[in-house]
């Protein structure tokens, strides 16, 4: 009896192992299922985020191929009207000369007759020479000589797929955000960080965080591989938070500390850096949101423009909420690194030209996603009577024609005459009343009623220009060489 008691206790030694272990086994199993829905949320955010590049990519592509048949458009049509006004004015000539030798041969006088007749009769073989082989056919094809060669880029699209990658390394290390290197300008902030130095882990790119100034969820301002990036369009005054991790094909790591950054009420105040003990210091920023961001390596922004309320009855009544509007400063000017190479910048940056007859496209360097903004700009110089447009855009708004042309400006193009509102090519609100050299216009925007309202020396023109603009605007200009602006 004893010897059998101690075998069971034994197999139930043995047993109470393996039920041990298949406990542990348990909880490796539900820290899995933890870490699946954990990696499949950071690897479906890498997709989209992916896969919108490519849209965005393409979006680009297919604004510049419609420029390019736009232009054959104009083209051909100026070619074939001209040789319209050409033929026109031919077959008046020819068709006067033909009713004039009839008259000529009517006339009963023989000797008056033989005096033009010979001077008549070579007139006449000298008009049908001029309408010699060529005259009469087209200069210009109906067809547009363009093929759009799709087929690489579909074939390419239908093969997009996963590869399937062996984790050969582990996940890279937390990111270390470098306080020293990061500053504030204006609405902008610059953030930097780096891997840590004894790490040997590859990394194939950064994701960059930002809470919603409020103690809300993160949201991703920034998905590449640079380690530096300045956000634009934030505000003042407002509490945020930062943060930034790393990834590569094996996953994603671990979070860097958490920065709480304090943004400042001195709108005119110089750049600013952080302080140096570590994260939760609080520091000198301006708050963003929506959140888009732009890659500048220059986190450094000079010159100025302004919003401020005057005490003239004009510009009051160009819109209630001015009311409201107390005397902050945002400083910025024209932007050199964002603008197409035909434009000239003089005055400290804040006066542009353009050396190009055909209109090219400036933007401010402070971009405004919240709140209410007035800016003007004076017209130094107008020869020839050519259309300026004024307004705002995105960041990655077409540079090399009139602003509004695309879908990413919002704008007013004016001549000596009238004015028109334009966004995405379509044209509205014809408005009398035009600009000469010394005109002032003013460009309102308010992203509080989400509205963008423009004035010629300080009287509205025309109605409310656009409704319903949500999300980061950078002041903006297009002009040739026969005008000069200064902000």
């Amino acid at each position: 009896l004893f010897s059998l008691q101690s075998q069971l206790s034994q197999a139930l030694n043995g047993l109470s192992d393996r039920a041990k272990e298949a406990k542990e086994f348990l909880v490796q199993l539900r820290n899995m299922v933890q870490q699946i829905q954990e990696n499949s949320v950071e690897f479906e955010a890498c997709l989209v985020a992916q896969c919108d590049a490519l849209i965005d990519a393409l979006n680009r592509r297919k604004a510049q191929l419609l420029s390019r048949v736009n232009k054959e458009h104009e083209h051909k049509l100026k070619v074939v009207r001209d040789q319209i006004s050409h033929c026109t004015v031919k077959l008046r000539q020819t068709t006067g000369l033909m009713e004039y030798c009839l008259e000529v041969i009517k006339e009963n006088d023989p000797s008056g007759f033989l005096q033009i007749s010979d001077a008549l009769i070579r007139r006449v073989h000298m008009t049908e020479d001029q309408w010699g082989k060529g005259t009469l056919t087209p200069r210009m094809t109906t067809d547009f000589d363009l093929n759009l060669d799709n087929a690489p880029l579909l074939q390419s699209i239908h093969q997009l797929d996963f590869v399937q990658m062996k984790v050969s390394s582990p996940v890279p290390a937390p990111p270390i955000l470098q306080l020293e290197e990061c500053c504030t300008h204006n609405n902008s902030a610059t953030l930097s960080w780096k891997q840590p130095p004894l790490s040997t882990v590859q990394v194939e790119g950064y994701i960059l965080e930002l809470d919603d100034g409020n103690g809300g969820q993160f949201r991703e301002v920034y998905v590449g591989k640079e380690t530096m990036c300045t956000v634009d369009g934030l505000h003042f005054n407002s509490t945020y938070s930062a943060r930034v991790k790393a990834f590569n094909k094996s996953g994603v790591s671990p979070y860097s500390k958490t920065l709480v950054l304090q943004t400042s009420e001195d709108t005119q105040s110089e750049e600013q850096t952080l302080p140096f003990p570590v994260p939760l210091e609080r520091s000198q920023l301006r708050r963003m949101s929506p959140f888009s961001s732009t890659l500048n390596l220059q986190p450094s922004f000079s010159g100025r423009s302004y919003f401020e309320l005057r005490s003239s009855a004009h510009q009051l009544s160009l819109h209630s909420s001015l009311q409201s509007l107390n005397s902050a400063v945002a400083w910025f000017s024209f932007d050199p690194s964002s603008a197409h190479a035909d434009i000239i910048f003089s005055n400290d940056n804040l006066t542009v030209t353009c050396n190009s007859y055909d209109d090219r496209v400036v933007l401010g360097k402070t971009g405004f996603s919240k709140g209410l903004h007035y800016w003007e700009l004076s017209i130094d110089r107008y020869d020839n009577h050519p259309d300026p447009a004024f307004g705002v855009a995105r960041i990655d708004v077409l540079k090399d024609a009139m602003l509004g042309k695309d879908d990413k400006a919002w704008a007013m193009y004016v001549d000596n005459n009238r004015s028109w509102f334009m966004h995405n090519n379509s044209h509205t609100n014809r408005t009398e009343g035009g600009i000469t050299k010394g005109a002032t216009v003013g460009v309102l925007l308010d992203l509080t009623r989400r509205t963008l309202t423009f004035s010629i020396n300080e009287d509205q023109q025309g109605p409310v220009a656009f409704e319903n603009l949500e999300g980061l605007f950078f002041p903006a200009v297009s002009l040739n060489r026969n005008v000069q602006v200064r902000l």
